[in-house]
């Protein structure tokens, strides 16, 4: 399938160190131009420190494309890959000068975020609109796939990652296990400007919904968790503690699990996240894990969805949907499917500079 409108993909992420030695320069270039004490900046560089200096989001960034271009290729679809870090190497602007030198007029882009945020979607926006004008008026044009938290390949891809991490638990005891869905934190000003609550609301119901049918296809049956609980709750925080951010925090939502009687684990699954990068290894397999062993809760921390198959399959369907514009959108739930473009005055900044997410 080609399209004469486009002539490449535009895999767009957040960007990690690789190596101790980057992991101060690629904080800065997370932070900057924000008031963002350096004592925090080097509270969160110990964090990459403890997986020394290494992010594994560029290896499964890696991965997915190399995933997504068999992907293409099996349909027909053809479509170079390109891809460009907001944050760090393979930066955009490097990469939007690449595809000019290589004659791309017009590209589509896969954001690495399902959900609509100041930080998740429009900075993204943002910084595709500076690397272009950088390049000048001949620079490829861009045009973002839509937002994919209630496409049913994300939450197909998003249940099996859970359903793996339930079928850790014997299944006598899955009727006592909970389920703690979990998102990166924004400020609640941040969040009144955009639907990035009630959109991972929806995801988590979605996911609940999945799991709960008999014929989900799970070789372990997990399914037999007709009563599963569920609850969304924050990690990352990490604005000043006089500024409200969104919560439950997903420490004290485990304090209170393992204050009850009806609780025997849980499993955390971070399906605000695409990929198993520093953010979650620390935040969860770390300080969460820690909690829970101190605790005395059970718990299992399901994969983040990554390149598992149906979300490969779900980019390339997203990507069909904009190259054949009479192709029906799928997705599920009750709030239909994103838009193609995002209207002017979603995702708004905070009044004054927002703070960025550090990975």
């Amino acid at each position: 399938m080609t399209d004469s409108r486009y002539d490449a993909l535009l895999v767009v992420s957040f960007g990690g160190p690789e190596h101790r030695d980057e992991v101060i320069p690629f904080l800065e270039n997370v932070l900057r131009g924000t008031r963002v004490p350096r004592e925090r900046l080097l509270e969160v560089a110990e964090h990459y420190y403890h997986f020394d200096g290494i992010s594994p989001i560029n290896a499964q960034v890696r991965e997915l494309v190399t995933a997504l271009a068999a992907e293409l290729r099996r349909h027909q679809i053809e479509l170079p890959i390109y891809w460009g870090n907001r944050n760090w190497h393979p930066l955009l602007d490097d990469t939007l000068r690449r595809m000019k030198a290589d004659g791309r007029r017009r590209a589509l882009a896969f954001v690495t975020s399902a959900y609509g945020s100041y930080a998740g979607c429009r900075l993204y926006l943002e910084s595709i609109d500076s690397a272009r004008a950088a390049l000048g008026p001949d620079a490829p044009t861009v045009d973002k796939l839509r937002l994919f938290y209630n496409h049913p390949g994300f939450i197909e891809a998003a249940a099996a990652r859970v359903r793996e991490a339930l079928a850790s638990f014997p299944v006598e005891r899955r009727d006592a296990v909970h389920i703690l869905y979990t998102a990166h934190s924004i400020p609640t000003s941040m969040a009144e400007n955009c639907d990035y609550e009630r959109q991972l609301t929806e995801t988590g119901a979605l996911i609940a919904q999945m799991l709960a049918q008999p014929d989900a296809g799970s070789p372990t049956d997990c399914n037999a968790d007709r009563g599963l609980r569920w609850q969304l709750a924050y990690q990352s925080r990490s604005g000043p503690p006089q500024q409200p951010w969104l919560g439950p925090d997903i420490g004290d939502a485990i304090r209170q699990l393992a204050g009850r009687a009806d609780v025997g684990g849980v499993v955390i699954a971070p399906i605000g996240f695409l990929s198993d990068h520093c953010e979650v290894q620390y935040d969860l397999d770390v300080e969460a894990r820690g909690l829970c062993d101190a605790l005395g809760l059970p718990m299992v921390r399901a994969g983040t969805v990554g390149t598992h198959p149906r979300l490969v399959s779900m980019i390339r369907e997203l990507i069909e949907e904009r190259l054949d514009p009479s192709r029906p959108k799928s997705t599920c739930g009750r709030f239909g499917p994103a838009p193609d473009v995002c209207p002017p005055d979603c995702c708004l900044p905070l009044a004054n500079r927002p703070p960025r997410h550090v990975e």
